[in-house]
């Protein structure tokens, strides 16, 4: 694994973890801080901003750059967290079941890749401990009643393809 694939893995972590905390803001905006999972939400939403601000700080220290889509990420984030809110609190948590399954999927890869190589052991001990608390967002939304959303097959299948896209689009824009 070379210098290049390893910038790669931050940028893209690095939006993912922005692209989070923009959901969550979009959630938390429609839904306050009344509503069923506010707190949850809001709990997840402040793990989701150290992540970033380690990845941030990350970049900056490899002089990683970021991606260039971050205000596309931006907008689409917000909006997916706040039309999943206005369906209601189990979309709500639906939404972060399907994109928290997607990102333990794409961490686990990138640990394989990193423990393989012995790469990077700072870059895989953030990610290894960032994705037990994804693995925990994701249980908690299951908990929540995500699987209980309307539409619920046809919404995660959605959300899940888009994380795919996006994964895919960071590592190269």
């Amino acid at each position: 694994m070379n210098k290049a694939d390893i910038h790669r893995m931050i940028r893209v972590d690095q939006a993912g973890e922005f692209g989070a905390t923009r959901i969550y803001q979009g959630q938390l905006d429609v839904m306050g801080d009344r509503g069923p999972h506010a707190a949850e939400i809001a709990h997840m939403a402040e793990q989701e901003k150290v992540h970033r601000a380690k990845f941030d700080a990350l970049m900056a220290e490899r002089g990683v750059r970021p991606t260039a889509l971050q205000p596309f990420w931006s907008v689409a984030g917000y909006a997916l967290g706040a039309a999943t809110a206005l369906m209601g609190p189990r979309a709500a948590m639906a939404c972060t079941a399907a994109v928290e399954t997607e990102i333990d999927r794409h961490y686990s890869e990138q640990l394989d890749q990193l423990r393989a190589d012995k790469a990077d052991p700072e870059l895989e001990a953030m990610i290894d401990e960032f994705r037990e608390e994804e693995l925990q967002h994701r249980d908690a939304a299951l908990a929540a009643g995500a699987e209980q959303a309307p539409a619920y097959p046809l919404l995660s299948g959605v959300i899940r393809l888009g994380c795919r896209a996006a994964i895919k689009l960071a590592e190269r824009i």
